[in-house]
C-alpha cells in the first residue's frame, strides 16, 4: 500500500502542479493560452497514467477512486487512504506554486464564470465522460488497455479544451481543492466537490448496467 499511495501523491502532485501552473505561468506571460493549458493538463495525465498505473491504478482524482469504490474496485478503507493522499499532493502542489510566484490567478482555482448551476451541471456531464472512458479503455476486460493513457489524456484535454472557459473543467476534486485552499478562494470549491463526485459515481453506475 505504501507504494501505491506513494504513487497517487506524485503523480497528484505533478498534475496539479504541471496543469495549475499552466495557468499561473499563463497569467504571468501570456505565452501558453487556453489551448497550451488544455493540452498542458491532457498531456501530464497521460504521461502520469503510463508513469504510475503499474503501481496505483493511476486515479489521481477521488471522485475517481469514488467510482471504483462504488463498483467494488477498491475496498472503503484503501479508497480513504487514497482520496486523503490525492488531496495532500493537490495541497502541497499549490504550496509549491505560491512560494515560487506567489497567489497569481488564484493559483488556478476553478470558477464559474456564469451561474454556478450551470457550472455544476458541465462538471458533472464532463466528470460522468471521462470516467467512462477511464471504465472502458482501462477496466473493462476487452479494452484495449496499452492505449488507456491516450484515450484518458486525450478527454482530459479535450474536455479542458471546451469547458475550461466556463466551469475550469475540473473534473477532479483533488486539481480544485489545492488551489482553493492554498489560495483563499473557497466560496464555489463545493461545486466542483460535489459535482465530480456525483458524475464519477453516476457513470459507474450506468457502466456496469450497460456492461455487466
Amino acid at each position: 500500500m505504501r507504494r501505491k499511495l506513494t504513487a497517487e501523491f506524485i503523480g497528484t502532485y505533478f498534475l496539479v502542479f504541471a496543469g495549475t501552473g499552466a495557468v499561473v505561468i499563463n497569467d504571468l506571460t501570456k505565452s501558453i493560452t487556453h489551448v497550451g493549458i488544455a493540452l498542458t493538463f491532457g498531456l501530464v495525465v497521460m504521461a502520469l497514467i503510463y508513469a504510475f498505473g503499474h503501481v496505483s491504478g493511476a486515479h489521481f482524482n477521488p471522485a475517481v477512486t469514488l467510482g471504483f469504490l462504488a463498483r467494488g474496485d477498491i475496498g472503503s478503507q484503501d479508497a480513504v487512504f487514497y482520496i486523503t493522499t490525492q488531496v495532500l499532493g493537490g495541497l502541497a502542489a499549490s504550496a509549491s506554486l505560491l512560494l515560487m510566484f506567489g497567489n497569481v490567478a488564484q493559483l488556478g482555482a476553478t470558477l464559474p464564470r456564469y451561474s454556478w448551476q450551470q457550472s455544476f451541471v458541465l462538471e458533472f456531464i464532463l466528470t460522468f465522460v471521462l470516467m467512462m472512458v477511464i471504465l472502458g479503455s482501462a477496466v473493462h476486460t476487452k479494452a484495449n488497455k496499452p492505449f488507456a493513457g491516450a484515450a484518458i489524456g486525450a478527454t482530459v484535454g479535450l474536455e479542458a479544451m471546451f469547458g475550461g472557459p466556463i466551469s475550469g473543467a475540473s473534473m477532479n476534486p483533488a486539481r480544485s481543492i489545492g488551489p482553493a485552499i492554498v489560495s483563499g478562494t473557497l466560496e464555489h470549491l463545493w461545486i466542483y466537490v460535489v459535482a465530480t463526485i456525483l458524475g464519477a459515481v453516476a457513470a459507474a453506475v450506468v457502466y456496469k448496467f450497460i456492461h455487466e
